[in-house]
């Protein structure tokens, strides 16, 4: 048998290495019990009265576990007289279509970034609203668990089996991307495309391309490992890590192109070279595309509400409300993001990592849809990104910095005692917050500059994660080291 569900299940979805953590009996169970926990009782009650029958949608990555365990997952669906709709090879932005199109609960089968031994879930109910540790994956864990330690996953008396089919849904995710971003009459742009050998290799040329059926559109493609390999043969699928970034920002001048585009695992998440080869922050993304959701709805006559989380630039906030709409600074997660996303009615929402979140794709997180939104607005203007993007990149950032500690609360006390004491005895005024972790900020006053930054613990290693920026390098750069040497105890 697998590992205890304890060690794969998580706040926000299931991921470990198979098959030592996580093999078919295992995901069996857990199928069987989303159908039990999320997917029976979710059906509308006038569904459960005309007879209609639950159903609800699987996707999978290009791993080699991913059609065994998917398949799995389905039985144990379809044991729960649920109706299954496998659409294959997807994106997991592909599958939150699947669910909010077809107005079902899903499953997601990717690891995302992880190496290739890894495997996981991603579910959602209904609508692609997710399911965390407090909406249901919890209660999934305990129930999945039981049937394993009794050694069988128990039949529903009275309940027929529920059919698995599939469906192909490529073409209309990509219709309805394109629906959202009209990209048919932009100036032609050369457009390098990394997929890391992920499922960003699928989707591209169905959204962009002509793969999917659709109309072509003025780019000239670069393609970069797009073969579906889950063994990841070229680099780590994972472009949060620079290293796996060198070689679009190579291919992007080599080909004189104008833009470079790196997707990880699932393509959920996107990064933005510009012309030089250099990153777009993702903070800068948020703030472009804030800034082009703002203006449609201000247009349509509605307020505009953007999320943000806190370690984004504090440029988002402000761009933001430059633009005319109002920022809501919310905590580090996909789950509160997509939370407070619902609860504002917000229009967009963005974070450090590269997930963006978008109303009008049921608040869900497409860097697919983000990526669109970069190419119209260079093809909309007349300067090379490079310079569109530094209207966005206000401050100088130190990227997250991770240090290992033996107890990260006394360190960030540590850390919040000393620079507010010395900002006392200097007369200088400190916001201090704990919305997630600790944050403290300088505003600019007089001559002194603007600094922030935050330290949160991780949840499940000793770390404790600064991020850090100033209002110019040498700022930014005094304040990080500073911060540093007073979380590794040394004097400041």
């Amino acid at each position: 048998m697998s590992a205890p569900l304890s060690s794969v299940i998580k706040a926000y979805d299931v991921r470990g290495v198979v098959p030592d953590q996580l093999d078919a009996t295992a995901v069996r169970a857990i199928g069987a019990a989303f159908g039990e926990v999320v997917v029976v009782p979710q059906q509308p009650a006038e569904q459960v009265a005309a007879g209609v029958r639950p159903r609800a949608v699987i996707g999978y990555d290009m791993r080699p576990s991913s059609p065994e365990l998917s398949a799995a997952f389905a039985e144990g669906l379809a044991s729960r007289g649920v109706d299954v709709v496998v659409i294959g090879l997807a994106s997991t932005d592909g599958l939150y279509f699947a669910s909010g199109s077809m107005d079902v609960p899903g499953a997601m089968f990717t690891a995302s970034h992880n190496p290739a031994q890894y495997n996981g879930i991603k579910m959602c109910r209904s609508g692609a609203r997710p399911v965390g540790q407090d909406t249901g994956l919890a209660a999934i864990r305990d129930l999945a668990q039981s049937w394993l330690d009794a050694g069988a996953v128990p039949a529903v008396d009275g309940v027929v089996p529920g059919t698995v089919t599939e469906q192909d849904l490529l073409r209309a995710y990509a219709e309805h991307l394109r629906s959202l971003v009209d990209l048919s009459g932009a100036r032609r742009l050369g457009v390098v495309v990394d997929a890391g050998n992920g499922m960003g290799g699928h989707t591209v040329p169905a959204v962009l391309g002509d793969a999917a059926g659709l109309a072509p559109l003025p780019f000239d493609v670069t393609e970069l490992y797009f073969e579906l390999d889950g063994t990841f043969p070229n680099h780590e699928a994972n472009p949060l890590d620079p290293e796996n970034l060198r070689d679009l920002q190579a291919a992007v001048p080599r080909a004189g192109a104008d833009i470079g585009l790196a997707f990880d695992g699932d393509a959920d998440r996107c990064f933005v070279v510009d012309e030089k080869g250099d990153p777009v922050s993702p903070s800068a993304v948020t703030a472009l595309v804030a800034r082009r959701e703002i203006g449609k709805e201000r247009a349509a006559g509605r307020e505009a509400i953007v999320i943000h989380n806190l370690i984004t630039s504090h440029a988002v906030p402000e761009i933001i409300t430059e633009a005319g709409g109002t920022p809501v600074r919310t905590r580090v997660g996909h789950s509160f993001i997509k939370q407070q996303m619902a609860d504002e009615g917000a229009v967009f929402g963005g974070e450090h990592s590269a997930h963006y979140y978008f109303r009008d794709f049921w608040s869900a997180d497409t860097g697919m849809l983000a990526a669109m939104h970069v190419l119209a607005a260079l093809a909309e203007s007349d300067v090379p990104l490079s310079q569109l993007a530094a209207e966005y990149e206000r401050y100088a950032a130190s990227g997250e910095i991770n240090s290992t500690v033996e107890d990260a609360a006394a360190a960030a006390q540590r850390v919040e005692e000393v620079v507010t004491a010395q900002a006392r005895a200097a007369g200088e005024e400190l916001h201090v917050d704990r919305l997630d972790g600790l944050t403290i900020t300088h505003p600019a006053s007089g001559d002194a500059p603007m600094w922030w930054f935050n330290l949160r613990a991780s949840n499940t290693e000793p770390l404790l994660r600064l991020n850090a920026e100033g209002a110019d390098e040498a700022t930014m750069v005094a304040v990080r080291d500073r911060v540093l040497a007073l979380v590794r105890g040394e004097a400041a």
